[in-house]
Parts: C-alpha cells; sequence; structure tokens
C-alpha cells in the first residue's frame, strides 16, 4: 500500500511541475541537556502554502516523516522523537481523508544518551510534502549532527537552526484534535449559576422595590400600550446587552492562557478568597459596595433623554444604582467563570444573570396588573441579602482550600474544612429561625413558612455533614470538599469499606498524593508506563488536578460504581497527573517548552504541558487509555457522570489492547 501511494505521489508530482521544488529548509542542531544527556533537535522551515506531514498517520494516508538513527558507541536513543507545535489535523483532499501535517515551521526533539563527549551523529529522515494541488514525491534526507557535550559545549548548530531545549523524553503516539477548551456542558452550568445568581439579585433590596417605579415609567410614559411595551422590552435588551459587555471584557483583559490558569494559581484563588469574604461581610452588614455617586448622577441625568439613548442611560442607571446589591453576586459570579478556565465563561455567567435580571423587568412591564399579586417590600428583603452573605462565605473557603492543596500547606484539611461549613450553615440556620438578628433586620413576630422551610432545609444540609467528621464520604458535595486522603479522623474508611490504600512509600510522589478507594495509582509517566509494561496491563491517563470539582465529581459518583471501580483495579494501571500541583521540580528537571515556550518549573507545569503538547487540551478531568508503549488504544474521555458510558470505554480501552 506504501508503494501505491509512493507512485501516485511521483505521478502527480510530474504531471503538475516541470522544475525541482523544494518547498521545506532542514537545519540541525544538538544540545546538551545534562552530564550524560542532550537532545537532537531537527528543524523544518516550511514554505508558505505548503504543509509537511506529522510523524503519526493513519493507514491508507500519506508517507509520515519519520527518522532513523544510525547505530553507534557513542550515544543510546532515550523514547521517540516529539514534535512541537501539535500538527493540525484536517481533510486532506489529496487523500480523501483526515490527516495531521505541519505548516510554517516544526521541531522534532530526540533525545539520546551519550557516551563520548564528541562525536558525530548520522541518520536519514523521510518525509513527504503537499499544497492544495499537489504533492511532492516521498523525499529522503541524510543528515549528520556534530554533537558535543562536554563542560564547555554550549549548541552545536548545523545552516541556521536555533530551537529551544526540551526535557519530554516520551510522548503518546496518533494525537488527536481535541475540541475547544470548553464544553457545552461546561457553559451550561455556568450560565444556570449566572441564571439564579440574577433571581437571588432580583430580590435584594437595591432591585426588589424599583419594579413599581420602572414599570410605572413605561406604562404612563408611552403615548400607547404597544410603544410601552416595546420600551420595556428594549429596556430589558439593554440589561442583558451592558452585563454580557462586562463578561467579555473580562474575557479579552484576561485572555485565553490565564482564564485557564486562574483555576490553579495562588494569586487568583487568594484574590479570590479575599473577594468573597468581602463580598460576604457586604451582605452581612458590614458595609456597602458602592460607585461614585457623581457616576451615578451623571448617568441618571442621561436616562432623561428621549428614544433609545434614553433607555439605555435607563438600563445603565439600574446596573449602577443596584451595585451595592448586585456587585457582591456579580463578583462571585464572575470569579466562579474564570476559576473554571472556561474562554467564554464570563460572558456566558453575565447572559444568565442579566437574562434573569431583565425578563421579570419586561414581563412587569407588559402586565403591570401583575404587580397587585407582588409581595410587599419589607424585612425579608435584607433576609434575602443577609443569606447570601452566609452562601458567599462558605464557597470562600473552597478557593483557600486549592491553594492549601496545592502547596501541600497541610492547613485547611478535610476536617477543618467540614468544621468550618458546619460553623457557617449552623449559624444560617439560626438566622433563619430569629435566634441571630444583625444590624439591619427588622423585628419579627413569627417566622414564615418560607423562612421556616429553608431554616429546615439548612438544618437538614448541616447535620448531614457532621458524620463527615468521623470519615463518611458525603458523595453529594464531594466534590467540594478537600480529598478524603487529608482527612486525621477517619473511622468510616477502615471500618465500613476496608478500602485501605495499597499504594507503596516507594513510589514518586507517593507522599503527595493519593488516588481515592484504595487504587494502586502511579503520579508519574514513565514509572507507571514502566509498570504496565511489567504486568502487561493497559494504561489509565487521569489528567486531573486539587482544584477540578468535576474531577472530585467523577471520582465520587463514577468511579464509586462497583464495576468501574473494579475494571481500574484489575484492568489498567492507573497513572494520576496533577496539573495544578505546585511542587518545584529538581534543577536538572526543569526545561523550556517548545509547545508554550515558557519554563516549566513545578510538576504540575509539568504534566500540563504534556497534556496541552500532546492531546491539544488543557481540561480536566481528561482520560486516555494508551497501551504499554504509550500508544493511545481509544478515543480520550473527559467529563461525563454516565457510569454506563465510562464502563464501555474501560471495556473498550482493554479490547483494543487485547488485540495487540
Amino acid at each position: 500500500m506504501k508503494n501505491l501511494y509512493t507512485l501516485l505521489l511521483i505521478l502527480l508530482a510530474l504531471q503538475s511541475q516541470a522544475q525541482i521544488e523544494n518547498p521545506v529548509k532542514w537545519s540541525y542542531s544538538a544540545q546538551k541537556t545534562d552530564k550524560n544527556e542532550a537532545n537532537i533537535l531537527i528543524k523544518a522551515d516550511i514554505q508558505k502554502g505548503w504543509h509537511l506531514y506529522s510523524q503519526f498517520i493513519e493507514d491508507g494516508g500519506p508517507i509520515p516523516t519519520s527518522f532513523t538513527f544510525s547505530p553507534s558507541k557513542d550515544y543510546q536513543v532515550l523514547g521517540k522523537v516529539s514534535e512541537s507545535p501539535k500538527a493540525v489535523t484536517a481533510f486532506d483532499t489529496n487523500f480523501g481523508m483526515k490527516v495531521a501535517w505541519h505548516e510554517t515551521q516544526v521541531t522534532f526533539t530526540q533525545k539520546i544518551k551519550t557516551t563520548s563527549d564528541k562525536f558525530t551523529l548520522k541518520g536519514v529522515l523521510e518525509y513527504t510534502v503537499c499544497n492544495d494541488n499537489k504533492c511532492l514525491p516521498p523525499t529522503e534526507q541524510e543528515f549528520s549532527i556534530p554533537v558535543d557535550v562536554s563542560e564547555a559545549a554550549t549548541v552545536t548548530t548545523v545552516e541556521t537552526a536555533t530551537p529551544s531545549a526540551v526535557n519530554t523524553t516520551t510522548t503518546l503516539e496518533e494525537p488527536k484534535t481535541i475540541a475547544g477548551p470548553e464544553s457545552s456542558d461546561s457553559l451550561w452550568a455556568i450560565f444556570i449559576a449566572g441564571f439564579l445568581g440574577g433571581l437571588a439579585a432580583f430580590f435584594m433590596p437595591c432591585i426588589y422595590p424599583m419594579i413599581p417605579l420602572t414599570v410605572s415609567f413605561f406604562t404612563k410614559k408611552s403615548s400607547s400600550r404597544a410603544k410601552g411595551i416595546r420600551s420595556a422590552v428594549l429596556y430589558g435588551i439593554f440589561i442583558v446587552a451592558i452585563y454580557v459587555s462586562l463578561g467579555l471584557v473580562i474575557t479579552l483583559l484576561f485572555g485565553t492562557s490565564a482564564l485557564n490558569e486562574a483555576a490553579s494559581s495562588a494569586t487568583f484563588n487568594l484574590l479570590f478568597f479575599a473577594l468573597l469574604i468581602i463580598f460576604a461581610l457586604s451582605f452581612l452588614g458590614a458595609f456597602e459596595i458602592t460607585l461614585p455617586a457623581a457616576l451615578v448622577n451623571k448617568m441618571d441625568a442621561e436616562s432623561n433623554r428621549s428614544g433609545l439613548i434614553g433607555l439605555f442611560f435607563m438600563s445603565f442607571t439600574l446596573a449602577l444604582v443596584s451595585f451595592s446589591c448586585t456587585g457582591p453576586i456579580i463578583g462571585t459570579l464572575l470569579v466562579d467563570a474564570v476559576s473554571k478556565g472556561a474562554y467564554l465563561g464570563p460572558a456566558m455567567g453575565m447572559f444568565g444573570f442579566s437574562l434573569a435580571l431583565a425578563i421579570p423587568f419586561t414581563l412587569f412591564a407588559i402586565f403591570p396588573s401583575w404587580l397587585k399579586e407582588m409581595p410587599k417590600s419589607g424585612g425579608w428583603l435584607n433576609t434575602v441579602k443577609v443569606s447570601l452573605g452566609f452562601l458567599e462565605l462558605a464557597l470562600a473557603f473552597k478557593f483557600l482550600s486549592n491553594v492549601d492543596l496545592a502547596y501541600h500547606w497541610g492547613i485547611l484539611n478535610r476536617d477543618i474544612f467540614l468544621i468550618i461549613w458546619i460553623v457557617i450553615f449552623a449559624f444560617w440556620g439560626l438566622y433563619l429561625l430569629g435566634k441571630i438578628k444583625l444590624a439591619h433586620d427588622s423585628d419579627i413576630s413569627f417566622i414564615s413558612l418560607t423562612r421556616l422551610l429553608f431554616a429546615m432545609l439548612i438544618w437538614g444540609f448541616t447535620l448531614y455533614m457532621v458524620p463527615g467528621l468521623w470519615g463518611a464520604p458525603l458523595k453529594a458535595i464531594n466534590a467540594w470538599l478537600p480529598p478524603a486522603s487529608t482527612q486525621e479522623f477517619d473511622l468510616y474508611s477502615k471500618q465500613f469499606t476496608g478500602s485501605v490504600s495499597t499504594e507503596t512509600a516507594t513510589k514518586k510522589y507517593a507522599n503527595l498524593f493519593h488516588a481515592p478507594y484504595g487504587l494502586n495509582a502511579y503520579y508519574d509517566y514513565e514509572e507507571g508506563l514502566a509498570a504496565a509494561k511489567q504486568q502487561n496491563k493497559a494504561v489509565l491517563l487521569d489528567f486531573t488536578g486539587w482544584s477540578c470539582t468535576n474531577c472530585r465529581k467523577m471520582e465520587a459518583s463514577v468511579w464509586a460504581d462497583a464495576e468501574v471501580l473494579k475494571r481500574l483495579k484489575n484492568d489498567y494501571i492507573l497513572i494520576s497527573l496533577y496539573v495544578d500541583d505546585k511542587t518545584a521540580l529538581a534543577e536538572n528537571e526543569k526545561y523550556t517548552s517548545t509547545f508554550s515556550g515558557k519554563t516549566i518549573k513545578t510538576l504540575g507545569q509539568k504534566w500540563s504541558d504534556f497534556q496541552a503538547s500532546t492531546f491539544g487540551t488543557n481540561s480536566q478531568p481528561y482520560y486516555v487509555l494508551v497501551d504499554t508503549e504509550g500508544k493511545q488504544l481509544v478515543a480520550p474521555q473527559a467529563f461525563n457522570l454516565d457510569i454506563n458510558n465510562y464502563i464501555r470505554f474501560l471495556d473498550s480501552g482493554k479490547a483494543a489492547f487485547n488485540k495487540k
């Protein structure tokens, strides 16, 4: 088959060109990385309009790029050739199938172990290039690269190559192009959170009393009912536009990479913790967050203008006047969206928030008679505000926990976290029962039914958390809690589940990470792959993180299933790679990524770079099934709480592994 496609390419080339074309310029360099190790870097500069095929091409496609290194006593090849940046996967009209290729420039890296200080590495590379109209015949090119790893050596270069060093010794084959950095499920979750936040904001003291005034403006000032309804609809649209614009501004200011890094960044998480504490104290009555009065008055004056401009400034005035109440809610939503790393998250959160806020104003303007059915303003509005304060106070500690786990401070373990939450929710329940009164609360002669029901709900949740102090799994909220491995007082695991960890302390990083349900996991890719070869088992690569809430949801809801757990224990070697861990790498392990150009200094950065450069995604959780050589078995899986789907995923990987 390969010879057939070679002949086809030659015929196409002879038919379409009259002169010799050479759209690829190769250059070579050797860079010392350690005392007896070096990287051989082979760089291709590709002429505009042409593309060079990747090493990873499926059968039936073009001849892939390949490298053959001449045997020598002077060096030993380590691992496989990696390529950076990642290949573009697209449909190739020349072959009628999806293939992977590189444009403009690509660097291939081969790690070697040296036995001599100075020698010449020889070999042959084979490659194929095409453009939109034709392909050139497969080309073989010999190369000869001087290598000098003596103490005085720096970089030896042939021709013009100046690529950066890379420290990735092993890469997975058959890289796949993965869809965008965020899933629709994540965006929908952000939208729903924003919508619920908007509904909560609607019942705040700064907004709720304004409804009759706003509706009266549209019904009385408009010359006809139709014009009043049209103005009300435009008013609602402008509210949505203003808040969505805020979300887009946040997105543009941070950018994609910053949004993705926010979830694991100590700076971001500590900032989020501080902001939520401030928002909580504001709602609890300590102070009010307000905007400058001059700005509010200016916008209010502009709202008196007629037409669309007046309606816009009227909507803008609402946003400014209500900021003391909506500011903390908006801040919390933006913090949550940014921390999830979704590029469109802030905009989607603001869309949900503004939609929930705009719909009531519009509907009441269309149906003004509904105003008679609305509850009157009163002290209950402050109760809503204070309740949100308790909720934000609880959420704040989740962000502090992220930092604590990533840096292994050991301050906020599972026991302490649960005690803090139990206390917060217990005081919330006492407040709803009228046992605690804050500064802005009105006197109440009796407890309303609504208030009583909410108090019962809060107290039920509080009592649910209490067994967690003795090690109960608390599956409903497990994703929000620190891992069970941080539990200092645990009577549950040993007495009721027998799920005692089988991990050995000799494994790399076993002192830092612990797998759930007694799974014997590895936390270093190379070490886990070696174990897989020894036991002849397939590998489950688990890209996870300390701050990954969805990772904990998968572990609590899917991995906990008896059938899933049986397969994880018996059929696979589990390799869990924490992409947000802040453990510093040894000096000889630090490197500059050819994928991002950044210096990789921590363990989390190493695995994040590995995931992004290999699979084209940096989202977690992310599950990849590979064989003992690191070759991908089936399509990867992301966050999905369907247990049957995960079982099929594991079974298909095992079946593919057994066929090899």
